[in-house]
This record gives C-alpha cells, sequence and structure tokens, in this order.
C-alpha cells in the first residue's frame, strides 16, 4: 500500500498567509459591503516599469519568429542575464561573484524551499526567529526538523535565535553548533538590519565550526543606509561558507512574472565536495529554466532606464513605509523596520496576542496585516505590516488604525 511523507503531518495548521488569505475572504464574503486594506502579504502593487513592458514585448515579437526563436534555457539560465547579474549586483560592490556561479530560477522563495535538498538530513538548522515560514517548514517536509512542541511552538532539531528588542531584532551567534545557519537581511518580517562588522562576525564563525550560511537578500535593493551590506559576498571569506539567494519580486515587482536566483560559489565546498556541482546536479535535473521573455524582462533591469525607474518604484513602496512608521509612532504604537525594509514590525497594544490583534483590525478597522506569532514563537505580541500596498490604501489604512 502506497504511504505518504508523514513529515508533512508535522506542519501545524496551514501555511501562514494561507490562513491569513482565508480570513480575509471568509470576513470578506460576511461583509461585502466592507472595503477591506491589505497591508499583509508582500505584493506589490504598483505596474512593471516601462522598460520591462516594452523588452517583455520585443522578446514576445522574437519567440514569434523562427530565426530568433527560444526553447529551454541552459541549465543555469542564459549568459547575458547571468553576466549582467555578476556585473551589478556584486562585481560593482566589489564582490569576485562570476557569472557561472550564478543559478537562475523563477524566484527566491522556490529556491529557498529546494535549497536545502543537496545537504544531509543529519545536519542541524538555525534559524532566526522569528523566522520567513518557508526556512523552517521545507526542513520539516524533509525530515530533518525533528518533532513540533504544541506547547513551545518549536520542532526539536530546529536552534532557535530570539530575534528580540533586547538584540534589535538581530540573532546572536547560537551556544549551540548548527550545520546550515539561515540568515536573512534587511528582515523578513520585522525589517531589521545588521551591519557589516555583524555580517563578519557570521562568516567567520561559519568558517571555524564548518557551518554554511543560507543568506536571503531578497530585500536588499531597499538599503539606504551606508554600513549596511547589500550581499554577503561583501564580507571577507564570505565565498568558502555562504550561499546567497536573490529575487526579482521586490525589486522589480516580477511577483506575477517570476524570476530570481542563487549564487553558489565554486570555492564552497564540504569537505571535498563541490556545492555548486550538486546545486548544478539538481537544477539540471529538476528545473527547466526560467523562461526566455522573462529572462530577458530581468535583463532590463540592469539597463540604465531600469535602475532608474526601479529607483523611483522603490521609492515609493518606502515613501509608504516611512508613512506607516510616523504615523503609528506619532499615536502611541512601539514600531521598528522601516528605514532599511519595506516592512514596519509594531508591538500589539494592550498585551495582545497577535492573532487577536488581526482580529480586532480586521473587524474595527478593515486592515489586514500579519500575526507575528506566524513567524515563529518570538513574534508573538508582535504584528507586521507591509508597505507594498498603494499610497491612498496606505494613508486610509493608517488613518483607520488611528481612530480606533
Amino acid at each position: 500500500m502506497v504511504k505518504v511523507n508523514d513529515n508533512y503531518l508535522k506542519l501545524p495548521g496551514s501555511y501562514l498567509f494561507s490562513t491569513v488569505g482565508r480570513k480575509q475572504r471568509e470576513y470578506q464574503a460576511a461583509h461585502p459591503e466592507k472595503s477591506v486594506i491589505r497591508l499583509s502579504i508582500g505584493d506589490v502593487t504598483q505596474p512593471l516599469a516601462p522598460v520591462i513592458i516594452d523588452t517583455l514585448h520585443k522578446a514576445v515579437d522574437e519567440m514569434g519568429n523562427a530565426e530568433t526563436f527560444k526553447g529551454y534555457a541552459p541549465d543555469l539560465g542564459y549568459e547575458f542575464l547571468r553576466k549582467a547579474i555578476s556585473d551589478n549586483d556584486f562585481k560593482a560592490r566589489g564582490c569576485a561573484i562570476e557569472a557561472d556561479e550564478i543559478f537562475v530560477s523563477d524566484g527566491a522563495k522556490c529556491d529557498c524551499g529546494n535549497i536545502q535538498e543537496i545537504f544531509s538530513l543529519d545536519n542541524r538548522i538555525a534559524v532566526c526567529d522569528p523566522v520567513y515560514p518557508v526556512y523552517v517548514d521545507s526542513n520539516v517536509m524533509a525530515g530533518r526538523a525533528g518533532d513540533y512542541n504544541t506547547i513551545t511552538e518549536t520542532f526539536s532539531n530546529v536552534i532557535y535565535m530570539p530575534c528580540t528588542e533586547a538584540n534589535g531584532f538581530a540573532p546572536e551567534i547560537p551556544s549551540e553548533t548548527p550545520d546550515m545557519i539561515y540568515l536573512c537581511f534587511p528582515n523578513n518580517p520585522t525589517g531589521a538590519t545588521i551591519t557589516k562588522a555583524r555580517l563578519q562576525e557570521w562568516v567567520d564563525y561559519a568558517n571555524k565550526v564548518g557551518a554554511v550560511i543560507l543568506y536571503d537578500a531578497a530585500y536588499e535593493a531597499y538599503i539606504s543606509e551606508d554600513n549596511i551590506p547589500h550581499s554577503i559576498y561583501e564580507c571577507e571569506g564570505a565565498k568558502t561558507c555562504a550561499i546567497e539567494l536573490r529575487s526579482f519580486s521586490k525589486n522589480a515587482g516580477f511577483t506575477g512574472v517570476r524570476l530570481g536566483y542563487t549564487v553558489i560559489p565554486k570555492e564552497l565546498k564540504v569537505g571535498e565536495v563541490s556545492l555548486h556541482s550538486l546545486w548544478a546536479r539538481r537544477h539540471g535535473t529538476k528545473y527547466n529554466g526560467a523562461p526566455y521573455i522573462i529572462q530577458k524582462a530581468g535583463e532590463a533591469v540592469y539597463s540604465e532606464e531600469g535602475k532608474k525607474q526601479l529607483k523611483a518604484q522603490v521609492a515609493y513602496y518606502m515613501n509608504n513605509a516611512h508613512y506607516i512608521f510616523d504615523n503609528l509612532k506619532a499615536a502611541g504604537y512601539q514600531v521598528s523596520g522601516g528605514v532599511n525594509a519595506p516592512y514596519i514590525w509594531l508591538k500589539t497594544p494592550g498585551n495582545m496576542t497577535s492573532w487577536e490583534f488581526f482580529d480586532y483590525l480586521l473587524e474595527n478597522a478593515n486592515v489586514v496585516g500579519t500575526p507575528g506569532s506566524g513567524f515563529g514563537p518570538s513574534g508573538e505580541h508582535y504584528f507586521r505590516l507591509t508597505a507594498f500596498g498603494s499610497y491612498e490604501n496606505t494613508v486610509e489604512a493608517i488613518r483607520r488604525i488611528k481612530a480606533l
């Protein structure tokens, strides 16, 4: 008789954002007259930049001509895109990352979930707490996380690194030694960042204990302060201990277009085994590549016009972030984030649980956010709001919250 992968049965409830979406839909169905504003999921709302639209049209026309038609993409991605990434995202910042160390994909979420496949199930992972749920959930599905404790809301084989007000919502090196370390900066959900000096401490630690850092840099385009690194490869020694994951979703609005990439330096080895080779083997076997027209759109991101248009789009969202931060702080809320990231992390009022505050906002202000406890136990009594809405909706949502 066929058997299921019972590791899936260890997952508590449904995926966080699925639950948020379901509760919103149920409320809207029961109150069709209400205008609900979503400041929950990190989905962009502004249209694709004009240069990207123009490039998509041209690439589609190419696909209609036998001389310029493209079929399967190369395993790692087209050279034109990988070179643009290498030159602009890394070499321009002094990071010696070559085009053939870049693996193009259909998004960072998939890579975040899939990258654990090239590591042994005996490895212990360390995650920030609170944390982007995909890191933990994908390891649970693989059978690496151990058993779930319903009281502590933690998994037995996961090392949780609390990110609290006391440490500026940035993790400290754990007392237990992990094999795989998930870091995300600027952070989702807290919006926190760390300096290059502090990131260098993590790189030095990983090289010392033989751990691999899985570095999610999906929000690097939102960094505004000079002392915050955009890539882990700005740190000395990172090429021997770190994998970096990037997305076009937040910097270029590709949430519905789908494009991302993962960097695995050739120097990164476990013993004598090259992780670059393992990921290349996995990539070639399980993935057929992002479409040509999408990769051409990705190349347009790095054009002079693309950089200009996308800088303005990032500024639009960060203007929303500043508006949320300033107005909630003035209204007496305890808030953080919103400086180098499009997320505002706020403390729930009156010692409400994060789900109680979710229900309170939905029912009384018709505003949807994301409960902090959904990101991990240290997220309890906190709440995430996103700056990815329209400016008009953002202003209206904050007006409603302040009126409570």
